[in-house]
């Protein structure tokens, strides 16, 4: 099976880390976050792997350097030029994309079981699968509800639960004849694909997710690692 890592972001959130590193790189526990990715990957059937990339491509390669014997993977780059988009990278790659595959952010902690997922998403028909969290979001301030300048409710501290995507999805072949060279973004892709009454549907996924994107967030996923790390399904944990 096939798999597309998106590893090309700035990691602008990141910063002054990725000044030096490329978000890709940065550590969880003793592995860099695209490593336990490529291990996850392989140990869950997938085989053929992309890498996409762009900030600091030379980085990523060099310390990927090897590591397709060292995982048993076949692994390609992508290099964009110019930025593309969160999926207009794919543009590059369509002869390589000629079965269902995963796209993935290259900075996503979970615990998908993807060969699980490429199931659902083959059984459900879907041209696309996005994968979702419930995320519950606390407004910490009373919140009313107007009527022009009427307040006919008034709610104190609510809480709002909304699904919402953890930067993993599944893709029929098809979908590429729907990103067209240049920059497109992912919401963008599946607007389009809703304009064109193709399927997309959702992979609900209740267990761990942490995106790292943010300093407070990459904290938080090297605080957790210990506790997710036999979920993670990617061999012993020597720390």
């Amino acid at each position: 099976m096939k798999a597309v890592i998106l590893a090309g972001g700035e990691g602008r959130r990141l910063k002054p880390f990725t000044y030096v590193i490329p978000k890709p790189l940065m550590p969880i526990g003793e592995l860099p976050i695209i490593e336990i990715i490529l291990k996850q990957l392989k140990n869950n059937g997938f085989n053929d792997i992309i890498i996409s990339t762009g900030y600091k491509e030379n980085l990523i390669r060099m310390f990927l350097n090897g590591a397709d014997k060292k995982h048993n993977l076949n692994i390609k780059y992508s290099h964009e030029d110019k930025p593309l988009g969160t999926v207009g990278s794919l543009s590059l790659i369509k002869d390589e994309l000629n079965e269902d595959f995963i796209l993935m952010n290259g900075d996503t902690l979970c615990t998908v079981n993807y060969n699980e997922l490429m199931k659902y998403h083959k059984k459900s028909g879907n041209i696309a699968t996005i994968t979702l969290h419930k995320k519950e979001i606390k407004i910490n301030f009373g919140v009313v509800k107007l009527d022009n300048v009427s307040i006919i409710d008034y709610i104190e501290k609510p809480t709002h639960t909304y699904f919402v995507s953890i930067g993993v999805y599944v893709f029929k072949p098809d979908v590429l004849k729907y990103i067209p060279d240049g920059k497109l973004d992912f919401p963008d892709l599946i607007k389009i694909l809703i304009r064109n009454n193709e399927k997309v549907g959702g992979y609900i996924f209740d267990d761990y997710w942490q995106d790292i994107g943010r300093q407070e967030d990459y904290m938080k996923a090297n605080e957790d690692i210990n506790k997710i790390y036999d979920k993670l399904g990617i061999g012993v944990n020597t720390r």
